[in-house]
């Protein structure tokens, strides 16, 4: 029965999820070691501001950077749909079409981004309501780090490329190799050109700029790019990968905005309240880290069986996703529980802050086994390249799930923007999960869109 499944030679389909997940997983836990070395050279300054203004700096960035996530979703299920492998001459010229189109539109958009530059930049400024010597610092370190905006996008197409085409041994590679070039070139132009701030910044672009380079080396064996044409670019034939980005966009503003109101509503509550989610919000990103790799995984396999219209090879690899999503979650939920204080201790040495954070544990402990769901299935629609879904999906749990929550149990204060989140996930999770039951009910037309006629059908 599921041993019967294949992929990947001779390794059988529920091991095979995981060996693909496993190395986006390191590479996800790559990124946060590489801000903690960034943090370590701007901390050893002569003055704290350099690192204060680099870090609202790099807010700024990747808050655009999240929204603009959707190059990476949509291009990972596009990829996935377009086959992989030594394949005929059409399915080429499908998986060099969709690398194409999602490289051209990060570079266009990163170009936008370097001429709005002033107006993001005023933005970032006014909502952080820096001082005049902060806000220099920020400008120094933004001023530079935008240059890597067409690089950081287009890579962004590039990861999701790789991942729908099972390479994430390669994006693993790619990773830990940019960060390397990073932490290299920072330690160069901070400590031996003495460029300060900018030269930190300086580096960042070198490293997105690298990547971006050895992520086409990457990609040269599973295209040709001789099988490239000028109608790709145009507006008829983008409109399908404007459309699933636009869907996707809105999906992640509205992400961004019950994100962002937890933030600055808990700030409104004081500075303790505030410190408090900032190391709450360590727990959802350690979940993160796992989950997202499982789901990303499931991205490139159930988007390549919807390229091949395998509608039972599909339902299988949901299965084992769901299987791999709640084993991690049951990891964590145990993780949590058991060493939850001592992760709190290892995150601030304030005694109060401790007491306080502490407090919330039950609901971190809870967070794992609520939030799986809608990690796997965002997967699950990522791959089907069901952008409207996630989009209403999105914009239904923030509106009922988070917002309407709130407003009743907004008297418990702190506590009851936890129990929001924690709804609004379940929310998530509950929709798209529902959504896949009604898809798959008459997946080759809801999925597939093959039309099936029937005697007499009108």
């Amino acid at each position: 029965m599921a041993q019967q499944i294949q992929s990947g030679g001779n390794k059988p389909q529920v091991w095979h999820l995981l060996f693909l997940a496993f190395p986006l997983i390191l590479a996800n836990i790559t990124t946060p070691l590489l801000g903690l070395v960034d943090t370590a050279i701007l901390g050893h300054m002569d003055a704290t501001h350099y690192l204060a203004g680099a870090s609202i700096g790099t807010l700024i960035l990747t808050q655009l950077y999240w929204i603009c996530g959707f190059l990476k979703m949509s291009i990972t299920g596009l990829s996935a749909q377009a086959g992989r492998g030594n394949v005929e001459i059409d399915e080429q010229k499908r998986r060099t079409k969709v690398l194409v189109q999602g490289v051209s539109f990060g570079l266009v958009l990163g170009i936008c981004f370097i001429a709005l530059q002033s107006p993001i930049l005023s933005a970032g400024l006014y909502f952080a309501q820096s001082s005049e010597l902060l806000a220099e610092s920020t400008q120094a370190y933004f001023g530079v780090r935008i240059w890597g905006a067409p690089a950081a996008l287009a890579n962004m197409a590039l990861v999701g490329w790789l991942i729908g085409q099972q390479k994430t041994k390669t994006v693993l590679i790619l990773q830990v190799a940019v960060n390397l070039i990073n932490i290299v070139f920072s330690l160069l132009f901070v400590f031996v050109l003495g460029w300060g701030v900018k030269g930190v910044a300086a580096a960042t672009v070198v490293a997105e700029f690298a990547l971006l380079g050895f992520s086409l080396l990457a990609t040269k064996s599973l295209v040709n790019i001789r099988l490239f044409q000028g109608a790709w670019l145009n507006w008829l034939s983008l409109k399908p990968l404007l459309t699933l980005n636009s869907d996707i966009l809105f999906r992640n503003l509205a992400l961004q905005l019950t994100l962002a109101f937890i933030t600055f509503k808990g700030a409104s509550m004081g500075a303790q309240v505030a410190a408090t989610n900032a190391i709450l919000m360590q727990f959802f990103a350690l979940i993160a880290l796992g989950l997202d790799g499982v789901a990303n995984a499931v991205e490139a396999l159930v988007g390549e069986e919807k390229g091949k219209k395998n509608e039972t090879a599909l339902a299988y690899h949901v299965k084992v996703g769901l299987w791999w999503s709640s084993l991690f979650a049951v990891i964590y939920t145990f993780v949590f529980w058991q060493f939850g204080a001592q992760i709190i201790q290892l995150l601030t040495d304030q005694v109060a802050l401790q007491k306080e954070a502490s407090s919330y544990l039950g609901l971190m402990v809870l967070m794992p086994l609520i939030a799986h769901w809608c990690f796997l299935f965002d997967g699950v629609f990522v791959g089907l390249s069901k952008g409207k879904a996630m989009r209403d999906s999105m914009i239904l749990s923030a509106a009922f799930g988070f917002f309407l929550i709130w407003w009743f149990i907004s008297d418990l204060g702190n506590v009851g923007l936890w129990i929001a989140l924690l709804s609004f996930l379940a929310f998530r999770g509950g929709i798209l999960g529902g959504w896949y039951l009604f898809l798959m009910n008459k997946p080759q037309q809801r999925i597939f869109g093959v039309r099936i006629f029937n005697d007499g059908a009108k």
